[in-house]
């Protein structure tokens, strides 16, 4: 049988690779006689020799036709997911510590700063209440010694009168000393309550006729007799307050006010020291 292997050219491998030629309609013609023979024979059984710039092109050839179009896209690496620059600022200050300590020193300033304000709204809020509360305190204490005073105020028990009898003196008309201290006045003079007090008795005391009894704040009683009317029979008055009237009830010669001065409720002493000493002068 004859060989179709075209022999090997003269030159050698120097002028390329030699490929198998094959018969066809438009192909090479067929190689004369000359073309078989032993060498012949032997180049058949032989790979056809590449060129260097051949084998890339070779190898991704071989590796698309394995992978496949599917396996080519799956072997392509995805894209990495974005992301974001972080903010500068933060990282310039961690990386650097001479702004970490300015940043810790600003922040250690602030919080002395806001507490030293807090201790002074604390301590102005503290002083504006101790003020508040003294000042409360002084109202307290001036109207405390405004009502002492006024409890202390006293007045005569009347405005139009004469002195018609004194403490200690005798008469025939009298059981014993007198008692207490007389205001001469007309009937229907007003009787005035001689400090602030509180009116404990009223109404008809035998010789001593109509009789009011006023006890002041300190446990003194005050009688009023010999009243032709009471005005004020129980409670509390005030120094000047109208309480009766002058009459000449019970054991008397004419009318006026007998007045007696009785510390603690007890014994009677003189009315006329007893109301100097308080500033007046009956």
């Amino acid at each position: 049988m004859a060989s179709t292997h075209t022999p090997a050219h003269p030159a050698g491998p120097a002028a390329g690779t030699q490929l198998l030629d094959h018969p066809g309609p438009d192909g090479p013609e067929s190689p004369g006689p000359e073309s078989f023979g032993p060498e012949a024979e032997t180049n058949r059984h032989r790979m056809p020799r590449q060129t260097r710039g051949a084998s890339p092109l070779l190898g991704v050839t071989a590796v698309a036709a394995t992978l496949g179009a599917t396996g080519f896209a799956s072997a392509t690496p995805a894209a990495a997911p974005a992301v974001e620059a972080p903010d500068e600022s933060p990282v310039a200050l961690s990386a650097d510590p001479g702004l970490a300590l300015a940043a810790r020193i600003q922040q250690q300033a602030d919080s002395q700063r806001t507490a030293a304000e807090e201790t002074a709204r604390v301590q102005a809020a503290q002083e504006a209440e101790a003020k508040a509360a003294a000042k409360e305190a002084e109202a307290k204490r001036a109207a405390a010694e405004a009502e002492a005073k006024r409890a202390a105020a006293l007045t005569l028990p009347v405005k139009d009168y004469r002195l018609s009898a004194h403490y200690g003196q005798s008469a025939r008309y009298w059981a014993n000393l007198h008692t207490g201290l007389d205001f001469a006045a007309d009937t229907g003079t007003p009787v005035y309550a001689l400090g602030q007090g509180t009116i404990t008795s009223a109404g008809w005391s035998g010789s001593y006729g109509y009789r009011i009894v006023e006890t002041l704040p300190d446990g003194t009683e005050i009688w009023y007799c010999h009243l032709s009317s009471i005005i004020k029979g129980s409670g509390g008055v005030t120094a000047g307050q109208q309480i009766g009237k002058v009459g000449a009830t019970g054991n008397v010669t004419g009318p006026h006010l007998h007045l007696e001065v009785r510390p603690g409720g007890g014994a009677p002493v003189d009315p006329e020291p007893w109301l100097q000493q308080r500033g007046l002068t009956p």
